[in-house]
């Protein structure tokens, strides 16, 4: 399917690994001009790669100013760099939270304000995509810092929607359990990645390359009206903890 995404330059933050690498290589795949940025490169990432700290205001005002002298034009920005250890309130202490905070909250903020002041001045606007999570919308033990971020996060872009329109759209992606190389950090053994996947309806995690299904088509024209809304990438949800100890003969 041609979903209007061909040439068209999309920066990724946190795009070489993970869930950023499967929305890379969606985005590739339809023709557009991915440039990832984060710590280091990877190899065979195919996309071009940009060393930035996002959460550095003008390390990230720098990498913007240079993909467009390079390219002429920045289209569409993807914040999906972001994440956290598992870590309880009680025992992280007030920097630990701060910085998880900083990454998933006030990065993607950043990130967004030098792609707008770029995409309000240029022909066509563009459109930013923030990678957020289920987490933000239900309890997270042992990430709570994380889950308040990300609520924040689908916040912010519905203030931001209004503030931006109509040169520039903003929308989240919320992911549910994504199976990357890091899954087992939080979900365990390949017996506990197939637990978890039991309790989802779908039967499975999602793939890095579902979420960059879901972000390819917000960036895209197709989503041209759609701005300030959370799209829900999770295969249905978790089921209610008291279905599974409920003794009635209709329970699901």
């Amino acid at each position: 399917m041609d979903l209007g995404l061909e040439k068209k330059v999309v920066l990724v933050t946190g795009g070489t690994r993970g869930v950023g690498a499967g929305i890379t290589k969606v985005l590739a795949d339809l023709g557009a001009v991915p440039i990832v940025c984060g710590r280091s490169a990877v190899p065979d990432l195919a996309a071009e790669f940009v060393s930035c700290d996002v959460r550095d205001a003008d390390a990230v005002d720098a990498m913007v100013r240079g993909i467009v002298d390079q390219h002429g034009r920045l289209d569409a920005v993807v914040n999906n760099a972001g994440g956290s250890p598992f870590a309880l309130a009680a025992d992280a202490s007030p920097r630990f939270a701060s910085k998880i905070i900083e990454l998933n909250l006030l990065a993607p903020l950043t990130v967004a304000r030098a792609a707008n002041a770029v995409m309000q001045e240029q022909s066509g606007g563009g459109a930013i995509v923030n990678v957020s999570s289920v987490s933000g919308h239900r309890p997270s033990p042992g990430t709570s810092a994380y889950g308040a971020a990300k609520a924040g996060l689908d916040n912010m872009i519905t203030s931001l929607a209004i503030e931006w329109a109509p040169q520039v759209r903003i929308n989240s992606v919320v992911c549910g359990a994504v199976l990357t190389e890091q899954a087992h950090l939080h979900l365990g053994d390949d017996e506990g990645v197939a637990a978890v996947g039991a309790t989802i309806p779908m039967g499975r995690l999602a793939m890095p390359a579902d979420v960059g299904n879901a972000v390819a088509f917000l960036l895209s024209p197709l989503a041209e009206y759609i701005t300030g809304s959370t799209l829900t990438v999770h295969g249905g949800g978790e089921k209610p903890a008291f279905l599974a100890v409920a003794n009635a003969e209709n329970k699901v």
